[in-house]
């Protein structure tokens, strides 16, 4: 399952620092740990101590994290969606993207030029925001001048999309986004293949200084964005982007001891990570054998046949059940054999929701 965020940024918020600690390392790795796979496109593994474990449970002769891809979207300026800057090619690569991480400059610094003249986090998002609302406008606005006439012809499918495109640029004329429309899932569907950059869900990534990290809730810029994005119904994470170019050269033990003298927990590539993982409903399956213990991402809420089929279609076509185990079932019986014995594995058909954390083997036949 291909899995993509958008990072995106006025000019000297500290975009281009983030999506630098992504791909620092260079280097390509079997599983493609933290490398570049294009100029603007980085692959990182998604952080998840359960693989370790599992790793040190079953001792496998390999281990394989699930990824994500980010992608370094260039070119947002005002005017972006009438062609400013790059802005075209802005538009066409952030319609790719799965989800969107919005940089946003919470520190200041007399060296580093602000493209506005000052330090104003709400205004930068505002002026990214629209852009997207604007384009998004010009979609919509396109598509309902050839949807009207063919509902004026009574074309059924023209009829019942004409309504939500009316839905749409109403909340865009009051500058509101997509994803702030009251939708249905039939409507969603209607709209689906236009890709509309307001529908992807956002994340807010305020980016501080290294002298800040440490105490976020004074910063009044990161509390500004965290009131936005609450009216906004989207998350925010705070990041120090100079710090995490800096880890990013660094190996995990070095890593870990950085961390610890700086006092903070988890990295900022890690939350952004795991909250860019989260935010698109997505969740972690494990298949854990002697040839392999494997991390699979799957959407929250598919079944198991569905879950199946990541791995191949035919473990779809030829889905005879599933043996699941809970992750912390499985760590607490000590190995599948034990597991087993004490009644934790259960045989799951093609009703069975898969959960975040199970440890599955497909039963098929093709």
């Amino acid at each position: 399952m291909s899995l993509t965020a958008g990072i995106v940024g006025l000019p000297n918020v500290g975009k281009s620092t983030l999506f630098n600690a992504i791909t620092k390392a260079g280097a390509e790795a079997a599983n493609y740990p933290f490398c570049t796979i294009d100029p603007n496109v980085g692959i990182v593994e998604v952080p998840d101590d359960r693989l370790q474990k599992l790793t040190e449970l079953v001792t496998p002769k390999k281990t394989v994290p699930t990824a994500f891809e980010f992608t370094d979207i260039a070119g947002i300026v005002e005017g972006a969606s009438k062609g400013e800057g790059l802005g075209n090619k802005f538009l066409s690569h952030i319609r790719e993207v799965d989800a969107i991480c919005q940089v946003v400059r919470c520190f200041v610094d007399e060296n580093i030029t602000h493209v506005s003249g000052k330090v104003d986090p709400i205004n930068d998002i505002e002026v990214i925001n629209l852009e997207l609302i604007l384009a998004d406008m010009e979609s919509v606005e396109k598509r309902l001048e050839r949807v009207s006439k063919m509902a004026r012809q009574k074309d059924a499918d023209a009829m019942a999309e004409a309504p939500v495109l009316e839905k749409l640029k109403e909340a865009f004329e009051n500058e509101r986004p997509a994803r702030s429309v009251d939708l249905t899932e039939e409507e969603l569907e209607l709209v689906k293949g236009m890709h509309l950059l307001t529908l992807k869900p956002m994340l807010y990534v305020a980016n501080v200084s290294e002298d800040e990290i440490t105490d976020t809730d004074n910063n009044e810029y990161v509390n500004a964005v965290r009131t936005f994005a609450k009216e906004d119904n989207a998350e925010v994470i705070v990041v120090c982007a100079r710090i995490e170019e800096e880890m990013a050269e660094l190996e995990d033990e070095d890593k870990e001891m950085f961390l610890e003298d700086l006092g903070i927990e988890e990295s900022g590539l890690d939350l952004l990570i795991k909250a860019t993982y989260t935010l698109l409903g997505y969740a972690t399956y494990f298949t854990a054998g002697v040839q392999e213990v494997r991390a699979w991402t799957f959407r929250k809420g598919m079944k198991a046949p569905q879950c199946a089929a990541i791995i191949h279609t035919d473990f779809e076509r030829g889905f005879i059940r599933a043996e699941t185990v809970a992750y912390e079932d499985l760590m607490e019986a000590g190995s599948m054999t034990a597991a087993k014995e004490s009644g934790k594995v259960r045989q799951e058909g093609k009703e069975y929701v898969v959960q975040d954390g199970d440890v599955i083997l497909f039963r098929f036949n093709v």
